[in-house]
């Protein structure tokens, strides 16, 4: 199958540092051509890949202080895809609602895997007007705002089965959060759940500048304790080792996550996860085998106390099940496979309605 993947071009493919949507399209798009498939990642000129690359800007934006407008870059992307659409089978989608106009006016299949939230009123109408545009949730749980959308599967995400491992080392003492500095991640959180229990936590986080005055006005008073180690955004084998040594990942989100990869990474490295019952969570988590769902700091701190009720070895089997990459790949070929099936004409319509 000839398949093109549009990535957001923001960060590279795959990211340096954090960077979830480019992060699973580069598994996405590695998965596929390791299956034989012929595949074309659309993306930033930085980005790392066996598939043929269309660079569209040099580098990743992020990393280049001469962009002020990035929407600009994104639309001669979009552009680019245009012009090749007649190369591919399909034509999958990474850029949220950017391309609905020219999806539209393209006769190439595609569909659009829709990464973030999608409470934000401003997308009702746009919605509205492309109801016809195929599209695939990470979660379930994802859709509640946008029930009427054309939703054509959810496909959970998944990892490379060798990228993360268990380690052999042992576990440490202490607790982790690995995630984005923001207000819904609630770091805050996981720091009293660490107080509470008289452990360390390590916090390897991102502080975008969007974010920063939210860091320095209700996070930074927090690091000043000799248990709270901020080690900021970290990625590869110093990821890996945090993970590896946890006695848990905290993930005490404060809104409706609609996936929440740093789960599955935790799980990857057989790290159970403490996560709060909000978004994807209830999906990703299985109470009592791979984690446990809590609702409150009380909670949290009662589930801390009975993570030696977990197997470590079965967190990573219930990865191994759920959360690889060649399953994710397999479930996306499944979607587009239907979408390039031929249409059945008048006739067999009314033979098979027989």
């Amino acid at each position: 199958m000839r398949i093109a993947q549009v990535a957001p071009l923001a960060e590279s493919v795959p990211p340096t540092l954090y960077g979830g949507t480019e992060r699973i399209v580069s598994y996405l798009t590695e998965e596929l051509v390791r299956q034989g498939h012929e595949v074309t990642l659309y993306a930033s000129g930085d980005s790392r890949t066996s598939a043929r690359l269309v660079a569209c800007v040099p580098q990743a934006l992020r990393l280049d202080e001469n962009v002020i407008d990035p929407i600009a870059h994104g639309i001669v992307e979009l552009e680019r895809v245009y012009a090749d659409a007649h190369d591919y089978d399909v034509i999958h989608w990474h850029v949220d609602y950017l391309h609905f106009p020219v999806s539209r006016r393209l006769e190439a299949p595609g569909l659009t895997t829709l990464h973030g939230r999608l409470d934000i009123p401003d997308l009702q109408p746009i919605y509205a007007e492309f109801t016809e545009m195929p599209v695939v949730s990470i979660s379930n749980d994802q859709r509640g705002p946008l029930p009427n959308a054309n939703w054509i599967g959810t496909v959970h995400h998944g990892l490379p089965i060798d990228e993360l491992t268990p380690s052999r080392d042992g576990v440490g003492d202490y607790l982790a959060f690995l995630g984005r500095m923001s207000p819904e991640k609630r770091a805050d959180r996981a720091i009293e759940v660490a107080h509470r229990m008289k452990m360390p936590i390590k916090l390897a986080a991102k502080v975008d500048p969007a974010d920063q005055e939210y860091f320095e006005r209700e996070i930074e008073p927090l690091l000043d304790h000799d248990r709270v180690d901020f080690v900021g955004e970290i990625g590869g084998d110093d990821k890996m080792r945090l993970l590896n040594h946890a006695r848990a990942l905290l993930f005490p989100i404060d809104w409706a996550e609609p996936f929440g990869l740093v789960m599955i990474e935790a799980m990857a490295c057989g790290t159970p996860v403490i996560a709060y019952r909000s978004g994807s969570v209830p999906e990703v988590i299985t109470d009592g085998v791979n984690g446990f769902i809590v609702d409150d700091i009380d909670g949290a701190v009662e589930a801390v106390g009975r993570l030696d009720e977990l197997d470590r070895a079965e967190v990573r089997a219930t990865f191994e099940d759920r959360f690889t990459a060649e399953r994710m790949a397999r479930d996306y070929v499944r979607l587009y496979e239907e979408l390039i099936k031929p249409a059945p004409t008048p006739g067999q319509a009314a033979v098979a309605s027989v």
